[in-house]
């Protein structure tokens, strides 16, 4: 037996004794399922995935019911998950699907990587794990048992680096048992060969791992150069005409919070004469009030946000918003299933408190 068949065999003798088999999406397994679940999991533990993939399949359990959805349903439900392009692009995948491939997902991984947000990985994940059909995932956690396996002593994202991993995991992936197989390489990626504190004492590969033997195993893999993450400055401006009605704005469709409805926004911390200005003449609200809130950190991938709420009173002296479509009164009370970024539900829910 070769050694890679001799790792194969490793891996999938560990699924049938230790892999994960009783995740919801592997519950009535279908490519719509997987999906789903396979781009909410790009960049979030599956833990925290469960919870909001549980809800999203109670209101969308098909692609024709994600399809027909609005943005704000499909936002509203992802809120809290956060990257909410993988949720735009979601949806936008949903109405292609339904209307150029008859609600057909392809079993192509190449056709797959034509659909807004999936990329190589992805569809392979799709097309091993829903087919059953050979194909080859590079997801963070096998990104990192590969490199380990190979003690592999130069950054992932290299991209020679990259490309070396690809050539490995392809060499590595079975003919027969492929869902299996990718689910036991993710899962001992997810519970054993972890980041930081790998359990090599519990890992079936550590008679074959490079990393184990040469005592480097915490060390990989390398991590991504440093760079300083930058800090920025928002005013969010919490306007209320009556102690249950605050005035929110749907952003744009692309950028930070991309579609989702957010407080009014000031960038750097504005005085309380410049708040009360902006108030005016941009909503033509007289002001009341002005009370400053604590300042807040929310991190993005990118950089840091430092958030200055400010809790500001006003008197509404016409009922007409500027912009209908882009503004709208909500009522704390009754809240409308509309996507917030977590930031701007954190502070409407402890208006509440």
């Amino acid at each position: 037996m070769s050694n890679t068949k001799q790792i194969q065999s490793i891996i999938l003798k560990w699924y049938d004794q230790h892999g994960r088999k009783t995740l919801p999406w592997q519950q009535d397994k279908t490519a719509y399922r997987v999906w789903v679940s396979e781009i909410m999991l790009q960049q979030t533990q599956v833990q925290t995935v469960i919870p909001y993939y549980q809800r999203f399949m109670e209101r969308f359990p098909n692609l024709m019911t994600l399809a027909l959805a609005s943005d704000n349903e499909v936002l509203h439900l992802w809120t809290g998950l956060g990257y909410y392009t993988r949720a735009r692009n979601l949806h936008r995948a949903a109405k292609m699907l339904l209307e150029s491939y008859n609600s057909i997902f392809p079993d192509d991984v190449e056709e797959l990587q034509l659909l807004p947000g999936i990329g190589r990985s992805t569809a392979g994940a799709i097309v091993a794990l829903a087919y059953e059909k050979k194909a080859t995932i590079l997801d963070g956690n096998v990104r990192r048992v590969l490199a380990r396996l190979h003690a592999i002593q130069t950054w992932p994202g290299e991209k020679e680096t990259t490309a070396s991993l690809w050539t490995i995991a392809e060499n590595l992936t079975p003919n027969k048992r492929i869902a299996n197989y990718t689910q036991a390489m993710m899962d001992i990626g997810a519970t054993l060969c972890t980041r930081g504190t790998p359990k090599c004492g519990s890992c079936p590969l550590q008679p074959h791992c490079s990393a184990f033997q040469l005592g480097i195993a915490k060390q990989l893999p390398v991590s991504k150069p440093k760079k300083i993450i930058p800090i920025r400055q928002a005013t969010l401006l919490m306007i209320m005409k009556n102690p249950h009605t605050i005035l929110l704005e749907k952003r744009p469709p692309t950028g930070i919070w991309g579609g989702l409805w957010s407080l009014p926004e000031i960038s750097g911390t504005p005085t309380y004469e410049e708040v009360k200005q902006e108030c005016n003449q941009r909503f033509h609200y007289v002001v009341k009030d002005i009370q400053p809130g604590k300042i807040f950190r929310h991190t993005f991938s990118h950089f840091h946000l430092d958030i200055a709420p400010a809790l500001i009173s006003v008197r509404v002296t016409t009922r007409k918003l500027m912009e209908a479509e882009s503004q709208i009164w909500y009522n704390l009370q009754e809240p409308s299933a509309i996507g917030l970024p977590a930031p701007v539900k954190k502070l409407l829910l402890e208006l509440e408190k």
